[in-house]
């Protein structure tokens, strides 16, 4: 449907703007029962709530006037909660609004005061900022209130999330009662609700989220890696999907740091942004993607908040969210305004349950699969070279003479090979990545009584050997043992790094003089035996081994040819092994053999040599006057 009459120069506006239809959103916000009321408005990510808000302050910023007048002190305040987020809204009012000759000020941290004194002096009739630098204008006397019609808070809940409570509390308190007041928040949570209760009058809700829907637009993928290959599988799924834009979520400045150093180095067109940066180089930053000198986009949550980016097609979550709301908050960057997008979630196969969680609280059905492979994105490379618009762009006469001389001069073949070696010289090339194998089922969680059973029957040793040394084991050695001070702690996980395994897939673990092993699933066995292949490096090497002679750890002597004796195995270096338990040595730095805790020599057991009698001690004390 189209839009419904506003003010003409706001309908010129949209017209220009190629607006044709508006989002339920702004359809929901311009009805007749919503004109001139509070709205407490929920709806999600990149659904057009910056336009929706505007064209519903129109009927009470402009009446039924189709021009400002004079600008002076301001008619309308919005809030939002990050620099990206106030400067973005700014340029979508300008934009809007322009046709009405509005005069549109910015208030935000990071940019200059002066030059945002001398706009709130020179009059406005519109103002956009953040919580803490429009505070800051009210306290120092900059920004006039008093003629104040309507004040929005854009993502309200990402406000209070931020702690901008107290800042938002005193703004609102500055301007006058009778004001209009548009909150829009992505949820309603207790804390947005207690402050639309306090702050606005008769507000009308409208929610404009399906519960338990997901974006409609965003299609979602989980891909299972292997936990030590985050970096080279963020590389692969840009490589396979090859979008114009591509945002990358991590955790961590310094995990932004890293993962942005890498891309670049192998060949992407890349940017950071993290809270570190002045607003200069993020200013930087987001226009590189905007103009297309950039393509990928590493982020903190935080650094992201509010941007909206052209032509952002994937998302990629590097690591998992902390919740379901940031999930959805992050996939939201893309697939705005129509558009589509995918999102792509990394899954260490040690976190699925984690990740399992997170979309069933989000309401997203992902589909579930390996990382793409180098093969696989050839194979795309490959159409996409056929579908290159330069094959069936238009030629010019230059282009048709340059194509006549070089075919005078190279065969045909030649000359595809040189375009196609052309072409796959500016592409970044695909990592050889470990896949973990088909995807399994959804597992049935078993009531807690069973699992304090199936855990009691873990503890014992029959459970033991049922649960990691059965009969459905098989051997392997690693070029580590005593001699390198080889102890289990820190065995365990090289295991699981280099074979792409967790620990409950491992079973007995020997150390012997020389080398160590240890028993693996067999049902991992081949894929694991191929993931040591890729993954040998000088130091440590693992290859499969046949069972070793005598007992089983916690039988008895982990080793035939170093029986335990007192102060470690023989030819060891003092202090360099421990007695563990049942007679299994565990060698670490200066670990010290030790068969018990110590006991002081007054409170010995029966037979250790107690202190000596007093007759002896007054002598020796004696003895050592006299030497004195």
């Amino acid at each position: 449907m189209p839009f419904p009459k506003t003010n003409p120069s706001l309908e010129r506006a949209l017209v220009d703007r190629g607006y044709s239809e508006p989002t339920p959103v702004q359809a929901a916000v311009l009805q007749p029962e919503a004109k001139d009321r509070d709205l407490l408005v929920s709806a999600q990510t990149g659904s057009g709530k910056t336009v929706a808000y505007g064209l519903a302050l129109a009927s009470t910023l402009l009446g039924e006037a189709e021009r400002f007048g004079e600008p002076r002190e301001p008619l309308a305040l919005i809030i939002a909660p990050t620099r990206e987020l106030a400067l973005q809204v700014h340029r979508e009012l300008i934009w809007l609004y322009g046709p009405a000759g509005a005069r549109v000020a910015s208030c935000v941290g990071g940019m200059d005061v002066r030059r945002e004194q001398r706009a709130l002096a020179d009059g406005c009739h519109i103002v956009v900022g953040t919580p803490g630098r429009l505070r800051d204008h009210l306290e120092r006397g900059r920004l006039d209130t008093s003629k104040m019609r309507a004040v929005v808070l854009d993502e309200a809940d990402e406000m209070l999330d931020l702690g901008f409570r107290e800042d938002l509390e005193f703004i609102l308190d500055a301007t006058p009662q009778e004001r209009r007041t548009l909150l829009f928040s992505a949820t309603i949570p207790r804390n947005i609700a207690a402050l639309a209760r306090r702050y606005q009058r008769e507000a009308l809700r409208i929610d404009t989220l399906v519960e338990n829907q997901p974006h409609g637009d965003i299609e979602y993928r989980a891909v299972r890696i292997a936990p030590n290959e985050i970096e080279l599988a963020v590389v692969n799924v840009l490589r396979f999907f090859e979008m114009r834009g591509a945002m990358v979520f991590c955790h961590t400045r310094e995990a932004v740091r890293h993962l942005h150093a890498s891309l670049t180095e192998r060949g992407f067109s890349a940017v950071a942004l993290s809270g570190e940066l002045t607003q200069n180089e993020r200013s930087h930053a987001l226009q590189s993607l905007r103009d297309g000198r950039a393509r990928v986009c590493v982020a903190t949550d935080v650094a992201a908040r509010g941007i909206d980016l052209p032509d952002l097609g994937l998302v990629i979550h590097a690591e998992l969210p902390n919740d379901h709301e940031t999930l959805l908050h992050r996939s939201g960057r893309t697939g705005r305004a129509g558009r589509k997008g995918v999102c792509v979630i990394l899954v260490p196969y040690t976190r699925r349950r984690k990740a399992e969680r997170l979309l069933d609280d989000a309401g997203v059905d992902a589909t579930w699969g390996g990382p793409p492979s180098a093969d696989e994105i050839r194979l795309r490379d490959r159409e996409r070279l056929l579908k290159d618009p330069s094959l069936s762009e238009e030629a010019t006469e230059e282009d048709i003479a340059m194509a006549r001389a070089l075919l005078a001069e190279r065969s045909a073949e030649d000359i595809a090979t040189a375009f196609a070696r052309f072409h796959r010289a500016r592409l970044p090339a695909p990592e050889e990545i470990f896949d973990a194998g088909a995807d399994r089922g959804p597992r049935e969680r078993s009531d807690k009584r069973a699992r304090e059973q199936e855990r009691d029957h873990r503890s014992t040793r029959a459970g033991r050997e049922e649960y990691g040394g059965g009969g459905d084991m098989v051997w392997f050695r690693m070029s580590v043992g005593r001699r390198n001070n080889a102890d289990p702690r820190w065995l365990l996980p090289i295991i699981c790094r280099l074979g792409h395994v967790t620990k409950k897939e491992i079973g007995t673990i020997r150390i012997f003089d020389g080398e160590t092993k240890f028993e693996i699933a067999q049902s991992i066995a081949p894929k694991f035996a191929a993931a040591v292949r890729k993954t040998n490096d000088e130091d440590i090497r693992i290859e499969p081994a046949e069972a070793p002679g005598g007992r089983r750890d916690g039988e008895g002597r982990a080793d035939k040819k170093f029986p335990p004796k007192k102060g470690g195995p023989k030819g060891a270096p003092k202090g360099e092994f421990r007695k563990g338990p049942k007679g299994d040595f565990k060698g670490g730095p200066k670990a010290g053999f030790s068969s018990g805790p110590k006991r002081s020599q007054k409170e010995g057991p029966k037979g250790d040599k107690g202190p000596p009698p007093q007759g002896k001690q007054k002598r020796r004390s004696a003895d050592k006057r006299s030497r004195d």
